[in-house]
């Protein structure tokens, strides 16, 4: 199991470049204009398709920041290449939209982690993300697995061979300001936040004899909140402030909890919940006046970027739920981190993986990897979340995942109708 040391930024000033790598930055783009590598990258990647095995990609979007530096390319590129010499192969593009994409082989995820979120911290500690990645999380780095990714890598290049957006900016509400989050911070201290709390089910494809509803995910819909509270700023856009508000939000939604949870009686459930608050005097108190039929029945639901940016808080957390007879999910997972965790290692009860269309067009090789590392996990049971057509949950049956959650499993809920007879009458079964 590779150990992950990412620490979150303690304030803006905290991550800096040295003056040397500051130096060499600014020289080489002031030597001349950097050149684009995008026919290079395609060329590269066509002749090599039998050979991604083993390749991975990191993707830096630069073209989503805010306030874009002429010399940001370079900035990347130097601080890149502290993984060449531990590298078994790394080759670095500059991309016309001005992002940078690295191939390499040879390297442990913790390092490259690492790695990425130096980078990501040098540029926003200065600047904003102007919305999500073409990934759809709020992250200026990708990770990923060539030959899992190898499709949407070659369409997003052509797409800007052919002059599409091919993942550039689009025009967005500006990134909420530290004076408008004190104000819905207050704000949310007297608001009813019931209207926005909704619960989904996650059932069970398992054979009859086990519970078909494994538990339901408690949630706050953050884009409905935004739009009551903050309509004319965009809550995301700036990560620091969008995991304080998230923080703030769990203190929230654990104190309408602590009123009751008699509309949940007899059911198992999950909450989302950031490592910094199970540690909170608020959890303390949410511990203290959860209903004894509830105990043993709660999932706390952590994100993988929250897990690895505090691994030694997750590993805390992990003692005092096995003490207190909670569950861990870990949440937001693709089929690349699923073959890079090792999920019983990390003493996870679940695994949510976000379904993707592009899973159905992985390559067979790595297909099989990903499907032997489910079927060695004897604990941690695994989620096929965000399933939003019965061939998701097609997929999920033939990989050997139990448990299915999104708008394809609540549609067929509404109809009356089990998922499991759902997806074998689509199986032919």
């Amino acid at each position: 199991m590779s150990t992950f040391r990412g620490k979150p930024p303690a304030g803006r000033d905290r991550v800096r470049l040295s003056t040397m790598e500051k130096q060499q930055a600014v020289a080489a783009a002031q030597d001349k204009r950097p050149e684009f590598d995008n026919d290079k990258l395609l060329n590269l990647l066509r002749s090599a398709k039998s050979e991604l095995q083993g390749m991975r990609l990191i993707h830096m979007h630069l073209s989503l920041l805010k306030d874009k530096d002429p010399s940001s390319q370079m900035v990347v590129r130097t601080i890149i290449q502290e993984l060449g010499t531990k590298a078994s192969y790394l080759q670095s593009f500059n991309i016309s939209n001005g992002d940078v994409i690295v191939l390499y082989k040879g390297l442990k995820l913790s390092g490259v982690t690492e790695v990425c979120q130096k980078v990501e911290q040098v540029f926003l500690s200065k600047t904003t993300l102007t919305g999500p990645n073409p990934y759809k999380e709020y992250s200026l780095y990708s990770i990923m697995e060539l030959a899992l990714n190898f499709i949407n890598v070659i369409r997003f290049m052509e797409e800007l061979q052919v002059g599409e957006s091919g993942g550039g900016t689009v025009e967005t509400k500006p990134p909420i300001t530290l004076e408008e989050m004190g104000k819905l911070e207050r704000s949310m201290q007297m608001f009813d936040l019931s209207p926005f709390l909704f619960n989904q089910a996650i059932a069970n494809l398992a054979p009859t004899g086990e519970d078909e509803m494994e538990y339901f995910e408690l949630y706050i819909s953050i884009k409905l909140l935004q739009e009551r509270l903050r309509p004319d700023f965009d809550l995301t856009a700036n990560k620091w402030l969008f995991n304080y508000f998230t923080a703030n939000l769990d203190q929230s939604v654990l104190k309408a909890l602590n009123h009751g949870l008699s509309f949940m009686r007899g059911r198992r459930i999950g909450i989302n919940i950031n490592l910094s608050t199970v540690i909170s005097t608020g959890f303390v108190k949410f511990d203290e006046r959860l209903p004894i039929d509830f105990r043993g029945n709660v999932v706390l639901e952590v994100t993988k970027g929250d897990l690895i940016e505090n691994l030694q808080l997750f590993q805390e957390v992990v003692d005092f739920a096995q003490d207190r007879q909670y569950k861990i999910a870990v949440d937001g997972l693709n089929p690349f981190w699923v073959t890079n965790f090792d999920l019983e290692y990390l003493n996870a009860d679940y695994a949510k993986i976000f379904w993707s269309n592009e899973m159905l067009e992985m390559d067979p090789a790595f297909e099989k990897y990903f499907f032997d590392r489910i079927a060695e996990q004897d604990r941690c049971r695994f989620v096929l979340a965000r399933c939003d057509s019965v061939a998701s949950l097609v997929y999920a049956h033939k990989a050997g995942i139990k448990l299915v959650q999104g708008r394809a499993v609540d549609n067929i809920l509404r109809k009356g109708v089990s998922v499991r007879d759902a997806v074998n009458t689509a199986k032919g079964i």
